[in-house]
């Protein structure tokens, strides 16, 4: 919905036709402008409009710029707005057309890169200097031009030149036949022509310019003179124009044939038009640039304003015929906006500016013609508009560098007079020239739109940078804030000029600022005090408790004089650095031109809010009735916004405090309905989320409100929300009857929803954020307890436990309240005994914690519930104290009631008090027997305390084997289990991993898992138990515990006999095989213990051993095919192991050689690697060998010769 579509309620500081909720609002930059130097004309126009360094330059329609220099404001004051004051009045020299039309000033184009300003007026283009506006560069001249600029967009129009050269600006000039490329410094060079006719306006990209003539769009590469024909601008036009993406032109005009040398006069220039307003002598451009040479035409031709005859160059072309001249006159009437005024009834047509045609021609519908519109969102993007009359709707296409569609189209209320765009866009990376702009993309574009009895002028504002779909892509209706009707009905002008305007936002000060709120200082204390003898004793207790403090506070030191007023300034000039934004958008009608600014977000949203409320009078007082559903509907729309800015941060706050807070007051208005629950929610999350502080919405709250702490300075809240609250508690009317105040103020919502924002608000302790944290949590405890409290007399004892009020009330003796000793009092006077141990817990009173969990898990009865899982919480607690007395006396006491918790107790690693493990096993010997087996377990598996093993083995050996001899079932679940394991086929999972994913939930099982675990060596413990004994214990039961036999077989080195077992006993082929590769050793680990390290691996010869004795094994399985299978698969995974000699022998020479390809294949490729190396072996020991002979040769060269004589 735009802005438009409501209507502003009420108006605080400033009347205004509709609230400002829109993404843009106007703000005046110059107001009544003197556009006639006489003050005796009020035909005149403002045509265009550019600002630069405090500089403005004013085009209008009666050929003159008004150049106003800024006057900053007084720095002191920072919202003091600038003033302008008239620096002079310019009449640009220009050639009388050769029609009657003078659109005056058409186009004011700048280049702050080399300080010269182009100035197109009545189709010429003269050069200035800037800011002052001096000639330049003689009285060069560009003419008949259409249109100057295709500055390119991707450059800083302020940048430097590079490597020291001078700094260049290369401009495109639209000629009647041609577009001339012109690069301006220190003197305009012509580069090249671009031969394309009658081009209107250009937008360019690096290389590439999107350009219009007066009936369709074209794409241009102006480096390689190429020309890609894009779409008619009216849909109407059935003359060829090409398609989007069409065959590229090559348009590399001919300088030489566009040479004219003929005088101005020649050209269809009318003599006798001199004008003696020009500047001094008029000189064209390419005499100048063509080295010096100048053909003169005939003397005294006075066809220059000058009076003077001007050579002819190459920036003048002929005139335009007389049909081409009436079409450019008919376009300029058509966008001058003369007649805007008046109401149209119908959509009008150009045929009254168009010649008639010959007679005996076919008669044709006259061609509509359409104001072409071409902007550049990003650098990779042109956005065109497409229609069919300037008053029918308008369509946006985007097109890409290669004049391909890239976005969805957008679609205009009315064929756009005006089109800027703002932003750099969602999802688009920024680039130099955008990285400080605004990431939202706007297009925004100024039309007339019929009403009931009128048609307006303003601007239509939508995003470009979303899909239609999307909830943000609506359009917002902004028309000029001008009192004056007749000014509201005239043409709004759209210009994004060179440099930034700064813009002050007082409005946004006002409501951003921090000021102090006194909920007692609004009201006296007596009306707002309850009274003590209308409650009961424990509240009135609570009441003169809160009194005494506040007296106590109150007379402690006192803050410097003058502590407030230097506070409020400081916030004020805090908050004047939000009110600051920029813009470089600015729209003019009449005689007022305006800042086209993005509407701060606080304003925005504020207005929003504002036009959801209305007055409503109720015992002469008036009251605001609130919209909720459009409250609602803001707060959900800014719900998880990430702010990106500090003024967004403070804007998103605030709004969702005022929001959140007048939707509070809704709730509790006893005229109002009440809340439902999810508006209760949105309500809670907003002032959550917005950080309001809590105080506030106790000062709402007669019966809470002198549980408020101030502090010694105060409370500081947003202006904003400071209007609000201070509203209320001034309008609200005064009570001392009790059931009044309980009805209408202590409803069951009102408490539940103060019950979850105080929590909520606890949650924030210890967060440096949060000012005056001391008595903002000392108030919020103690409303939190008395309102938990209340609710829980009320609350249904068998009420769900995650939704009790009590589990709330166990969450805040839990954390710790500030208000100690009064939580004390009332908890006991309440009987609450749990509630009372946690809140010991808090303050770390370990002997009264646990004397009071252990009465209550013994029976005692009391309020407020119970422990439920208290054995756990005494363990958890006892982790967390020192005091050894304490843990030992209470670990056996719960070692003995739960042996597996009280055993975590002695084993908790982040306990506080350490016990050795000996002096453990002895204190539960003596006190808990029954909790040893638990411990053993902790000390065997979780520490590897090998001194441990056998007497854990021995736990285990126990319980199995007295389950065998009680149950024969047991024993035959066993035999059942190596029967299903047989049965499937591979794969299939190892037999650990069978009977741990088929467990029989009983502790025999476990216990069995847990034996073979540490029979099996997971803990590197393999040499740590009696392999003998345990053989001797178990050889009763061998048929029904085959993998405890294989283990011990292994640890023995009796591996045939393992193998054997694993291959026909329990046809785990897997685990035969891991038997192989660990040496029988950690074969029924678990998975999660990790890999062996490879110093305990058996070497490869042994590993090789053990593999032969597999394979044997492998050809000896009952089953053919799962022979096959499993034989092949170890031989090719596992070739390596083998003498291809010896695996040739056994294989059945009926096996097909397919089935040890894989083997065989890997066998020779191995033999040929050895081969290899050995060679390579040889030869580098023979080399080494001469090498060595060489240094002894040389060592007996040097040595020389030695004689011997026999003695």
């Amino acid at each position: 919905m735009g802005p438009r579509d409501l209507e502003e309620p009420t108006s605080r500081k400033r009347k205004r036709p509709a609230p400002e909720i829109g993404p843009f609002v106007l703000r005046s930059l110059l107001e009544d402008l003197p556009l006639s130097a006489d003050g005796d004309r009020d035909d005149v126009e403002i045509n265009c409009v550019e600002f630069l360094d405090r500089n403005l330059y004013v085009g209008t329609s009666a050929s003159e710029i008004l150049h106003f220099f800024q006057i900053p404001p007084d720095p002191e004051d920072a919202s003091a707005k600038p003033s302008y004051i008239l620096a002079s009045r310019l009449p640009p020299a220009f050639h009388e057309p050769p029609t009657s039309a003078r659109p005056g000033v058409q186009q004011i184009l700048l280049l702050p890169k080399v300080n010269k300003a182009c100035i197109l007026c009545n189709w010429t283009v003269t050069f200035y200097s800037l800011p002052e506006l001096s000639p330049v560069f003689g009285t060069t001249q560009i003419r008949p031009c259409n249109w100057i600029g295709g500055i390119d967009l991707n450059l800083d129009p302020r940048g430097a030149g590079q490597d020291g050269k001078s700094p260049a600006v290369t401009v495109l000039a639209s000629l009647n036949k041609r577009i001339r490329v012109i690069k301006i410094s220190e003197d305009p060079r012509g580069l090249r022509v671009i031969d394309f006719p009658g081009s209107m306006i250009s937008v360019r990209r690096d290389s590439f310019a999107c350009v219009a003539d007066a009936r369709s769009y074209a794409l241009l590469d102006v480096d390689r003179l190429q020309k890609i024909p894009l779409f008619p601008i009216s849909s109407l036009d059935d003359s060829p124009s090409g398609n989007v993406g069409g065959h590229i032109e090559d348009i590399s005009g001919n300088s030489a044939g566009g040479l004219s040398r003929s005088t101005s006069s020649a050209q269809g220039y009318p003599a006798g038009l001199s004008d003696d307003r020009g500047h001094g002598r008029s000189t064209s451009l390419g005499a100048f640039m063509s080295g010096g040479s100048r053909r003169h035409g005939p003397a005294g031709g006075n066809d220059e304003r000058s009076g003077r005859e001007t050579p002819e160059g190459i920036f003048r072309e002929r005139s335009p015929s007389p049909a081409v001249a009436t079409l450019r006159a008919a376009q300029w009437d058509l966008n001058s906006g003369q007649s805007a005024n008046k109401p149209l009834p119908t959509p009008p047509t150009v045929s009254a500016t168009t010649e008639a045609p010959p007679p005996g021609s076919i008669p044709t519908s006259p061609p509509v013609y359409l104001k072409p519109h071409i902007v550049s969102p990003t650098p990779q993007e042109f956005l065109l508009v497409t229609g069919t009359g300037p008053r029918d709707p308008g369509v946006g296409m985007f097109v890409n560098l290669d004049g391909d569609p890239t976005r969805s189209t957008l679609e205009f209320d009315k064929y756009p007079d005006e089109l800027v765009v703002d932003g750099r866009g969602v999802g688009v990376d920024p680039t130099p020239t955008t990285m400080d702009g605004e990431e939202e993309g706007f297009v925004l574009a100024s039309m007339a739109r019929d009403f009931v009895e009128e048609q307006r002028y303003g601007i239509e504002v939508q995003r470009w940078d979303l899909d239609p779909g999307e909830a943000e892509t609506g359009k917002f209706w902004l028309e000029t804030p001008s009192p004056n009707e007749a000014e509201q009905t005239a043409r709004i002008g759209l210009r994004s000029v060179v440099d930034l305007g700064d813009i002050y936002f007082d409005e946004v000060v006002d409501r951003l600022r921090l000021k102090r709120f006194q909920p007692f200082a609004i009201r006296s204390m007596d009306a707002s005090i309850l009274s003590l003898h209308s409650v009961d004793s424990r509240t009135a207790m609570s009441l003169e408790r809160v009194s005494g403090e506040r007296e106590l506070f109150e007379s402690s030191d006192s803050l410097p004089e003058g502590w407030e007023e230097h506070r409020n300034e400081e916030e004020l000039q805090f908050a004047q650095r939000l009110g600051h934004c920029r813009t470089h958008l600015v729209a003019w009608s009449g005689k007022n031109i305006w800042w086209v600014v993005r509407n701060p977000l606080a304003l925005r949203l504020d207005s929003i809010i504002s036009a959801a409320i209305a007055p409503r009078i109720r015992n002469v007082q008036t009251y605001p009735s609130l919209d909720r559903r459009k409250l609602v509907e803001l707060i959900n729309s800014i719900r998880g916004r990430e702010a990106k800015t500090e003024t967004e941060f403070l804007t998103l706050g605030y709004i969702r405090q005022r929001a959140g807070l007048l939707l509070f007051l809704s709730g509790i208005d006893a005229l109002a309905s009440p809340l439902s629950e999810p508006e209760y929610r949105i309500t809670e999350d907003a002032l959550l989320e917005g950080g309001l502080d809590p105080r506030v919405i106790l000062a709402l709250v007669p019966y809470l409100r002198n549980e408020i702490l101030e502090g010694r300075t105060g409370i500081w809240i947003h202006g904003g929300v400071k209007d609000v609250a201070d509203s209320f508690i001034t309008n609200s009317t005064p009570t001392d009857n009790p059931e009044v105040m309980s009805d209408s103020v202590m409803s069951d919502h009102i408490l539940h929803f103060l019950r979850r924002f105080l929590t909520a608000w606890r949650k924030r302790k210890g967060f440096g954020s949060i000012a005056n944290e001391n008595e903002v949590f000392k108030s919020v405890d103690a409303a939190l307890l008395i309102v938990l409290l209340q609710l829980d007399q009320s609350s249904s004892p068998n009420g769900p436990k995650e939704n009790s009020v009590r589990i709330d009330l166990y969450a805040l003796v839990d954390g710790g309240v500030d208000c100690f000793e009064r939580a004390i009092s009332l908890l006991e006077s309440h009987r609450c005994l749990y509630p009372l141990s946690r809140l010991y817990q808090s303050r770390k009173m370990a002997g009264e914690v646990l004397a009071t969990w252990r009465r209550i898990i013994e029976g005692e009865t009391g309020e407020g519930g119970d422990l439920g899982d208290g054995e756990q919480r005494v363990r958890s607690y006892l982790a967390k104290i020192r005091n050894t007395a304490l843990v030992e006396e209470y670990g056996v006491w719960l070692a003995t009631r739960n042996p597996r918790l009280g055993v975590q107790v002695f084993a908790e690693d982040r306990s506080l008090v350490k016990f050795q493990p000996a002096q453990v096993v002895r204190i539960l010997r003596e006190g808990a027997p029954g909790a040893v087996k638990d411990y053993l377990e902790y000390l065997v598996f979780d520490k590897s305390h090998t001194e441990y093993i056998n007497e854990l083995i021995a736990y285990y050996l126990d319980i199995v084997m007295t389950k065998f001899e009680e149950s024969k079932e047991a024993r035959e679940i066993l035999a059942q289990t190596y029967e299903s394991y047989r049965a499937l086929r591979p794969p299939k999972p190892t037999y650990r991993q069978f009977i741990t994913d088929n467990m029989v939930d009983e502790e025999w099982w476990h216990s069995r898992l847990r034996l073979l675990q540490l029979l099996g060596g997971s803990q590197g413990t393999a040499s740590e138990y009696d392999v003998a004994a345990i053989l001797a214990r178990i050889a009763p039961y061998t048929q029904e515990l085959v993998p405890e036999v294989i283990i011990l077989d292994g640890r023995q080195g009796q591996h045939e006999e393992a193998l054997k077992l694993l291959t026909h006993g329990l046809g785990d082929y897997d685990t035969a095989i891991s038997y192989c590769l660990r040496g029988g050793s950690s074969i029924y680990h678990p998975i999660i213990t990790g890999t062996m390290a490879r110093e305990s691996l058996p070497s490869h010869e042994q590993q090789a051993k053990l593999f032969n004795f597999l394979l044997s094994e492998f050809l000896q399985i009952e089953d053919v095919s799962n022979r096959i299978e499993q034989t092949s698969s170890l031989l090719e995974r596992f070739g390596s192991w083998f003498d291809v000699g010896y695996v040739l022998r056994l294989i059945p020479d009926s096996w097909s050689v397919e089935l040890v390809s894989g083997f065989l294949v890997s066998a020779l490729r191995r033999i040929v690697r050895e081969r290899s190396e050995t060679m390579i072996a040889k030869a580098l020991s023979g080399a080494d060998n001469l090498k060595v002979t060489a240094s002894l040769i040389e060592e007996i060269d040097a040595a020389g010769p030695s004689i011997e004589a026999e003695s």
